[in-house]
C-alpha cells in the first residue's frame, strides 16, 4: 500500500510525511501529497481494477468522512491535485526540506508532465462503490449512551474537532469552568464527549503525541479543580510514535507529578507529554484495537454532593 510513484522511494515518502506532520500540516493536506507521490492511492487502485466491480468497506479516521482523503482515497475520485500539492508545500515553508526527488515530482506534475490522480467523472468509478461501516460518530454515539446509563448529563461537543492541540484543550477546559461556574451546558455530573484529530507543531525533541499534549495542556488548566478528570486517546491504541494510546488527568495531576520533580510547563515546551505522564502513571495504554475512527475525549465532571 505505501507502493511510490516510480522515480520515488518508500524512504523518500517517509521523509516527506516526517515532514508534514512535524510542521503541523491538516490530514487534508498530508494526504493530498500522500496520494500524487504513491502508486496506488488517490483512486489508482481503482484504475488497476477497472473494469472490474470494485466494493469498498471503509473505517473512517479522518474528520468530515472525505473519502478521497480516508486512508488517501486509493478506490474512489481525488479532488486534490498537483497544484494543491504545491500550495501546500509552500504555505508551511517545507519544498526544500522534503526529499528533492519529491518537490521535483510535484513540481513537473504542477507543470503538467505527470499524470493527475483520477478525477470525479473518471470512468474507472463506474463500477466502484464505497461505504463507510464505522466512523468517529459512530464511536461518539456508543460513548454517549454509556455515559447516560451511568447517570452523566451527556452532551457531544463534537465530532469534528481539529486544531492546534494545545489551543483545543484550552476550549475543552474553558467548558469545564463553565459547568463548575454556572451548569452550562450542561449540570453535573456532566460528561463532554468530543472527537476529531488535531494536530501537535513540533518545537522540542521530546516523545508523545496529540493525545497525550492534548492531557498535558488540560492538566495544567484544570489543575487544583475538584471533581474533573480528563481523557484523551487514540481510538486505534496508538498516540504517534508511542505504544499509549493517550492520558489521564485530573486536578491532582501537576501536584504528584511536581513531587517527583516533573514540571508540565517544561514537559509541553519540549513536545515530552508521554515521559511526564509515564512518571505519573496516568498513561493510557490498551493495546492496538485493530481500528481507527480518530480520538476520542471525555471530560468528567461529578456532582460534588
Amino acid at each position: 500500500m505505501p507502493l511510490p510513484v516510480p522515480g520515488l522511494t518508500l524512504e523518500d515518502k517517509q521523509k516527506t510525511t516526517e515532514e508534514l506532520l512535524a510542521c503541523g500540516a491538516a490530514i487534508h493536506e498530508i494526504n493530498a501529497i500522500r496520494k500524487h507521490i504513491s502508486a496506488i492511492k488517490g483512486g489508482k487502485l481503482a484504475k488497476a481494477a477497472y473494469p472490474g466491480t470494485l466494493i469498498t468497506l471503509i473505517l473512517s479516521d479522518v474528520i468530515g468522512d472525505d473519502l478521497d482523503v480516508i486512508a488517501s482515497g486509493p478506490t474512489v475520485p481525488d479532488k486534490s491535485t498537483f497544484a494543491d500539492c504545491a500550495t501546500i508545500l509552500e504555505k508551511y515553508n517545507i519544498t526544500e526540506r522534503v526529499p528533492p526527488e519529491v518537490s521535483a515530482y510535484i513540481e513537473r506534475g504542477n507543470a503538467g508532465l505527470e499524470p493527475e490522480t483520477p478525477e470525479p467523472g473518471d470512468p474507472i468509478f463506474d463500477k466502484a462503490q464505497a461505504v463507510i461501516v464505522g466512523s468517529a460518530g459512530l464511536s461518539i454515539d456508543a460513548a454517549e449512551k454509556k455515559a447516560i446509563q451511568l447517570g452523566y448529563n451527556t452532551l457531544i461537543l463534537s465530532t469534528l474537532i481539529e486544531g492546534e492541540t494545545r489551543e483545543v484543550a484550552k476550549v475543552h477546559t474553558a467548558v469545564i469552568r463553565e459547568i463548575l461556574k454556572s451548569g452550562n451546558p450542561v449540570t453535573r455530573p456532566a460528561c463532554i464527549i468530543s472527537g476529531g484529530e488535531t494536530t501537535v507543531t513540533i518545537h522540542g525533541n521530546g516523545l508523545g503525541g496529540r493525545n497525550t499534549e492534548f492531557v498535558l495542556a488540560a492538566a495544567i488548566e484544570i489543575s487544583g479543580l475538584d471533581d474533573v478528570i480528563i481523557l484523551s486517546g487514540g481510538t486505534d491504541g496508538t498516540d504517534g510514535p508511542t505504544d499509549a494510546a493517550g492520558a489521564v488527568a485530573d486536578g491532582t495531576t501537576l501536584n504528584r507529578a511536581g513531587r517527583k520533580g516533573y514540571f508540565a510547563a517544561e514537559y509541553l515546551k519540549n513536545n515530552d507529554s508521554y515521559h511526564f505522564f509515564e512518571a505519573t502513571g496516568d498513561l493510557l495504554k490498551t493495546g492496538p484495537t485493530m481500528t481507527n475512527v480518530m480520538d476520542l475525549r471525555i471530560l468528567l465532571v461529578g456532582d460534588s454532593n
